[in-house]
């Protein structure tokens, strides 16, 4: 449709508003750029190209990093990074403010993801140097891998449900445990399960149908499984360049996954901090309890912003539970939502 306005001037029905041909084509162009930044976002680049791809907003969030890290106050960073991951309302009123607000709400969720990936560097850098290892490659000596392999793997890095009580017996003889984690998290590895845990999960669950998201390489759905539980697993496959994912597990984001099999009981282990996906478990009505596998410190997981909003669900956090994932040194939680009556 031709406006009288202009000779070249272009109608957007879904605007309600004319555009002349230069600006219609700049408002696509931003569109497009808008959403293939979106589509990029989704498959979790590395820092290294966050920062190549978007150096002003790098300059931002660095500047913004290094005056808390001056304060030294522990506080403000966690504030800092909720308040990056608090999504943008978007002005309702003329496209073109709508579109500089769409500009704006991609700059924050890219500092957002900025901020995220280098405060978890910063710790990464920090378990370096309390290992003590700043150049090369860290490794057990002799006695502690092999100690740790019997223990924890059944090959490889093939996880197992581990034994607690023979891992409380030969834990304690492995000097070298702080390196544990700093070792295998580059693998997608951020906990182990014991037997004692599977079996407990086992019984909460019971016979209802169960939604793993976020599953990773599928370590806790395998265990679940072979106890008899009905266990789909689910990722969006957004690790696929650390991780290599089994056929169980099936390439579906949280929220098409929730959808599709209308699940009674959900879990999720250390879900991303900040994410935006466990929300849409709050919102699914089939779901009657959600179980979280995560840290005692809320700064590490999850969306606790949704955690604490939602209005359905009680939230408990369970020590007994929490005792049985290892190593201890992790200091794990696990968090129980139950849906209220």
């Amino acid at each position: 449709m031709v406006s009288n306005a202009h000779p070249y001037a272009y109608f957007c029905p879904t605007k309600l508003q004319f555009y002349s041909s230069t600006g219609f084509r700049k408002s696509c162009m931003k569109q497009n750029n808008y959403k293939n930044t979106l589509e990029w976002l989704k498959t979790n680049p590395a820092l290294d190209e966050l920062c190549a791809r978007h150096p002003e907003e790098w300059s931002v969030v660095q500047q913004d990093i290094s005056d808390i890290a001056k304060r030294g106050v522990a506080k403000e960073l966690k504030a800092y990074l909720e308040r990056l991951s608090t999504p943008m309302e978007l002005a309702r009123n003329s496209p073109k403010n709508r579109q500089k607000n769409m500009e704006a709400a991609l700059s924050q969720l890219i500092r957002s993801r900025m901020a995220h990936a280098s405060v978890k560097k910063l710790c990464q850098s920090t378990l370096a140097a309390v290992t003590g290892v700043k150049k090369g490659k860290m490794k057990f000596n002799l006695f502690n891998g092999y100690i740790a392999q019997k223990l924890l793997f059944s090959r490889g890095l093939e996880r197992k449900p581990v034994a607690l009580s023979w891992f409380k017996l030969f834990w304690p003889l492995v000097w070298q445990k702080k390196w544990l984690m700093p070792l295998v998290e580059p693998k997608g590895i951020y906990c182990f399960y014991s037997r004692e845990l599977i079996n407990a999960m086992v019984e909460m669950i019971a016979a209802r149908n169960c939604l793993e998201i976020g599953a990773g390489d599928g370590t806790l759905a395998r265990f679940l499984k072979n106890q008899g539980v009905q266990l789909i697993a689910t990722d969006n496959y957004g690790w696929n360049n650390t991780i290599d994912y089994p056929e169980y597990v099936l390439n579906l984001d949280a929220r098409e996954a929730l959808a599709s099999y209308a699940p009674e009981v959900v879990i999720c282990s250390w879900p991303p901090s900040q994410n935006d996906f466990e929300r849409h478990v709050f919102n699914t009505p089939s779901v009657q309890l959600y179980i979280v596998i995560g840290s005692r410190h809320q700064i590490a997981f999850g969306n606790w912003k949704d955690y604490k909003q939602q209005s359905f669900f009680d939230l408990e956090e369970d020590k007994t539970l929490a005792a049985l994932v290892i190593p201890p040194e992790l200091g794990a939680s696990v968090y129980v939502f139950r849906r209220k009556q």
